[in-house]
C-alpha cells in the first residue's frame, strides 16, 4: 500500500470539480491539495538494537530477512486510521527499531523467545490495515521494539476437502485466500473493506466481520483451529469445530491483537464457490421503520448473504453506494442492500421471500443496479478519504453494536455527540459543520452493528487532537448506552480506556492473568488491548 494513505497509488480518487464545489460550500475549505512527503523526507529515531542483536536475529531468520533501514522501519510504523495518516505528515516519526521477517513457526518461536530474553518488544505486522492503533511501535518500557512481518506465511498449508477445512498461513491476504481456495472450487467468503490488503492472521486477532457475514458469519465463527506462538511456547488448538473440553481457548486468541503471542496459521471453515449471485436494492421510508424491517429479515430463514441499510443522510449524499437515489430520481428514505449467494434455485427462493417481507414493511423495489454498484465499489471508499484529507477535510469512521431495542436511540446519541464535538463554537477547535452518516452494517437475531462515517473540516492547528476529542465524545455515548465499544475494528490503543466499562474490572484481571501466563516479560505488543 501507499505509505501515507490507502491502497494502490494508481487507484487514487480524483475529486471532480462538482464535488470540490460542494465541499467548499458545505465545509468552508479552499479545496487546494497539500503536498506530500516521501519516506525519504522523514526522520526516524536511530535503531536501538546493537550489531550483536541484529546478528542474533539474522542467525534465526537469515540475513535477507532482517532490516534496520529507516524506510523499511517507517513503512511498518502505523496503520491506516485517519489519525495515523495525519501523523504521517510530520517530518519526524516513530518507528520500530528493526523489521524481522520469519518464514516458519519455528523461526517465529525462536524470535519471540529471543525478544523475551533480550527485553525487546514485538509488534506483529500483517497487511498494515489496522485502524485503532494496534500497529503503533510502542516499546512499553522495553529497550527496543521490532516489527515482526508475516508476509512469508502466504500459502495454503493444508486442505481437508471432505471436512471443508482449509489451513492458511497468517500472512495470506484476502485476495490470495480466494485465489488459493478457488483452485479447489472453494471460497472463504470473508470480505471486509480491508479485503485487498488485510491478512488471515489480522482477521483472527481483531475478530473481523466481513460484508458477507450475514451469510457466512464473522471471521471468528469461521475459525476451527489455529497456532499461537507465545514466549512460553507454542499453543496448537483445534480443528474440531465444537467441543465440551472446557473453555474454548481459541476464543482467548481470537481478538487478542498480538498481546498474547503471534498467530502463524489458521484453520478455517470454507464453502463451495457460489453458483449464483443475486443482488437487489430497496428503499424504506425512514431509519426507524427500516431498522424494524431489516430486523425481520435478519431473523428469517431467508436471510441474505449481505444485508445492510443506510440511513437517510448516507442515502441522500450517495456515499454508501453509487445509485442510492430512488427509482423516481429523487433522494430520500433509507437504502437497503441485499445480496444472495448460493445455487440458482436457493438465491431465487430467498430473494422472493425477502421481497415479500420488505414489501409488507413498506419498502420500494429499486431493482438490482444500486446493489450491484455498491458491490462494485465496496472496497474503494478509503481512497475517497485520502482525497478529502489532502484538501483539509477529515473523514473517519466509528463503529459499534447494540441490541435491536437500542439501535435507534444509539444512532441518535452517537450522531449528536460527533456533531456537537466537531461543530461547537464552545470547543477548543474551529467550529465546522460535521456531516454524520450511518448504516446498519451487520445484523444478528438480537443485535445489529452501526457504522458511522464522519466528514468535517480539519483544524490544522491540531488535527489529531480534534478527531480524538470527537472520538472520545462518541465513545462516551456508546458506553453510556451499554453498546460495545467496537464491533469489528478491535481495541488497539484507541479503545483501550473504555474496555473496562464493557468487561468490568474482573474481566480486565482475567486478561492480565492470561497475559502474565503466556507473556510474563510483557514483550508482546505492549500498550494495546489490555488496560
Amino acid at each position: 500500500m501507499r505509505w501515507d494513505g490507502w491502497g494502490d497509488p494508481d487507484r487514487e480518487t480524483v475529486l471532480s470539480d462538482a464535488m470540490l464545489g460542494l465541499i467548499r460550500d458545505a465545509l468552508g475549505v479552499r479545496g487546494d491539495a497539500r503536498s506530500r512527503h516521501t519516506p525519504d523526507d522523514v526522520v526516524v529515531p536511530d535503531c536501538r538494537l546493537t550489531d550483536d542483536d541484529l546478528a542474533e536475529l539474522t542467525g534465526i531468520v537469515g540475513e535477507d530477512h532482517v532490516s534496520r533501514a529507516p524506510v523499511d522501519r517507517l513503512l511498518r510504523a502505523a496503520g491506516r486510521s485517519t489519525p495515523d495518516l495525519l501523523r504521517r505528515r510530520a517530518t519526524t516519526q516513530s518507528a520500530p527499531d528493526a523489521v524481522v521477517v520469519p518464514g516458519s513457526t519455528d523461526e517465529v518461536a525462536a524470535v519471540v523467545a529471543w525478544c523475551a530474553d533480550a527485553d525487546v518488544a514485538v509488534v506483529t505486522y500483517g497487511g498494515g490495515t489496522a485502524v485503532t492503533g494496534g500497529l503503533a511501535p510502542l516499546a512499553g518500557g522495553h529497550r527496543a521494539v521490532i516489527s515482526l512481518d508475516m508476509r512469508r506465511f502466504d500459502g495454503l498449508v493444508d486442505l481437508d476437502e471432505v471436512s471443508r477445512i482449509a489451513a492458511l498461513g497468517a500472512g495470506v491476504t484476502g485476495p490470495r485466500a480466494e485465489e488459493l481456495l478457488a483452485e479447489h472450487g472453494l471460497s472463504l467468503g470473508h470480505f471486509p473493506q480491508s479485503f485487498r490488503y488485510a491478512t488471515v492472521g489480522g482477521f483472527a486477532v481483531t475478530r473481523s466481520s466481513g460484508q458477507a457475514s450475514a451469510g457466512y458469519g464473522r471471521f471468528d465463527e469461521m475459525v476451527v483451529g489455529l497456532t499461537l506462538v507465545t514466549p512460553r511456547g507454542v499453543l496448537r488448538l483445534g480443528p474440531v469445530e465444537r467441543s465440551a473440553a472446557g473453555p474454548d481457548l481459541r476464543q482467548l486468541v481470537l481478538g487478542s491483537e498480538g498481546t498474547f503471542g503471534v498467530v502463524t496459521e489458521v484453520s478455517l471453515r470454507v464453502h463451495p464457490v457460489p453458483e449464483a449471485v443475486v443482488a437487489q436494492a430497496w428503499r424504506l421510508p425512514d431509519f426507524a421503520s427500516g431498522a424494524a424491517a431489516v430486523r425481520t429479515v435478519a431473523r428469517s430463514d431467508a436471510r441474505p448473504t449481505v444485508l445492510r441499510m443506510s440511513d437517510e443522510a448516507e442515502t441522500a449524499v450517495n456515499l454508501a453506494s453509487p445509485g442510492a437515489i430512488g427509482a423516481d430520481g429523487s433522494p430520500g428514505g433509507c437504502l437497503v442492500i441485499t445480496r444472495f449467494e448460493g445455487t440458482e434455485r436457493d438465491c431465487a427462493d430467498r430473494r422472493a421471500r425477502v421481497a415479500d417481507l420488505l414489501t409488507e414493511a413498506g419498502a420500494t423495489d429499486l431493482g438490482p443496479e444500486p446493489a450491484q454498484a455498491w458491490a462494485h465499489g465496496r472496497f474503494d471508499a478509503p481512497y475517497l478519504r485520502d482525497a478529502l484529507l489532502a484538501i483539509g477535510v477529515g473523514c473517519e469512521t466509528v463503529e459499534t453494536a447494540t441490541t435491536w431495542s437500542g439501535v435507534v436511540s444509539l444512532r441518535t446519541a452517537v450522531s449528536d455527540a460527533l456533531t456537537t464535538a466537531l461543530g461547537s463554537d464552545d470547543g477548543p477547535f474551529a467550529a465546522s459543520p460535521a456531516m454524520v452518516l450511518c448504516h446498519i452494517s451487520h445484523t444478528y437475531a438480537t443485535a445489529a452493528s452501526l457504522y458511522f462515517t464522519v466528514v468535517y473540516r480539519l483544524d490544522e492547528r491540531d488535527a489529531v487532537g480534534q478527531w480524538e476529542a470527537a472520538k472520545e465524545a462518541a465513545s462516551r455515548a456508546i458506553v453510556d448506552h451499554r453498546a460495545t465499544i467496537t464491533h469489528h475494528h478491535a481495541i488497539g490503543t484507541d479503545h483501550r480506556a473504555h474496555l473496562a466499562a464493557e468487561i468490568g474490572d474482573l474481566g480486565v484481571q482475567v486478561l492480565r492473568a492470561v497475559k502474565a501466563t503466556l507473556d510474563p516479560s510483557g514483550v508482546m505488543n505492549p500498550g494495546k488491548l489490555i488496560p
